[in-house]
């Protein structure tokens, strides 16, 4: 059959996402770019296919904004299903551990405090951490004993939002690289008992947030065309949590050439780690501060 391909477009914006259950981080991509018929899209920062919520999807030159997202904080509302330990963690393993505990809510808010700030924290064997050039999943599937080195992760809070006797909620506020699973294996464990994640919802995901998402139902109800464009957020919006430096067009041009720029100027910023330059309201790079001077890393072309 000979069907027309559909033209890709060179549209730049990110979709703020709400993850339905079962749908993986690659499958929502894909659908994604199929429904805005973009040339290019990515997103910042996997989502497990059991969890929902926001999936930051990257189109066109937003994609250059995925590390400064992928880096910001990260809230998560996570159930623990007391009594049980799984191999994955999740209600996606086979039970590998059980325990007639069932902790009350008095010890469970005593023991909360132990898991902020800087932490030790165990990845799970079933995670995408390579282990000698594999994957650490693969190869728990494949029966090998995987156990991931702890490695430091910052946790801003966490606070129990209901308890019960067969399940707990909480949400917890963390930077790049936490594991709510692990979080939830270890809090179960330090209050004598076993546990795993029953559901995982990401509410909030640097400048994204629940408020600001479209789900996939809103995406394909939606007329395509200046309709469904309407939804796309601008590009700036990944770079929201960052400092922003207004130029005048002399500086802009030099910028959007890859060049370094003096910073001029009363309030001028003299150094800055990260950080991003616009001209009348549009991105036109991102990068830092040294000694006075704008040194992009990354140029916008929109």
């Amino acid at each position: 059959m000979n069907q027309q391909k559909s033209k890709k477009r060179a549209i730049s914006g990110w979709i703020v996402l709400n993850k339905p259950y079962d749908m993986t981080s690659t499958q929502a991509v894909g659908k994604v770019r199929w429904l805005f018929s973009a040339a290019k899209a990515g997103h910042a920062g996997t989502l497990d296919p059991l969890a929902t919520g926001i999936l930051p999807i990257a189109l066109g030159e937003a994609t250059k904004a995925v590390p400064q997202v992928q880096d910001g904080t990260k809230v998560y509302r996570f159930a623990i299903a007391w009594g049980s330990a799984t191999s994955t963690d999740d209600t996606e393993g086979e039970v590998v551990a059980a325990s007639d505990v069932r902790p009350d809510q008095g010890a469970l808010e005593a023991v909360l405090p132990r898991f902020t700030g800087t932490i030790m924290q165990r990845p799970p064997a079933f995670s995408a951490l390579k282990v000698d050039g594999e994957r650490a999943y693969d190869l728990a599937r494949a029966g090998e004993t995987v156990q991931l080195a702890e490695r430091p992760i910052e946790v801003e809070a966490i606070r129990l939002v209901s308890h019960g006797p067969e399940q707990s909620v909480l949400e917890v506020t963390c930077g790049k690289g936490t594991y709510v699973r692990a979080l939830a294996r270890d809090i179960a464990e330090a209050l004598g008992t076993r546990g795993h994640v029953a559901s995982l919802h990401r509410a909030a995901v640097g400048p994204f947030t629940d408020e600001n998402c479209v789900t996939i139902e809103q995406l394909e109800a939606t007329e395509a065309g200046p309709e469904r464009d309407a939804l796309i957020a601008p590009v700036s919006l990944g770079l929201a949590d960052l400092p922003e430096i207004r130029l005048d067009a002399g500086q802009a041009g030099a910028v959007a050439h890859g060049n370094t720029i003096l910073l001029t100027g009363a309030g001028a910023p003299v150094a800055m780690d990260e950080c991003w330059v616009s001209f009348k309201g549009k991105v036109l790079a991102s990068g830092s501060v040294e000694f006075g001077q704008f040194k992009p890393r990354r140029v916008f072309n929109l």
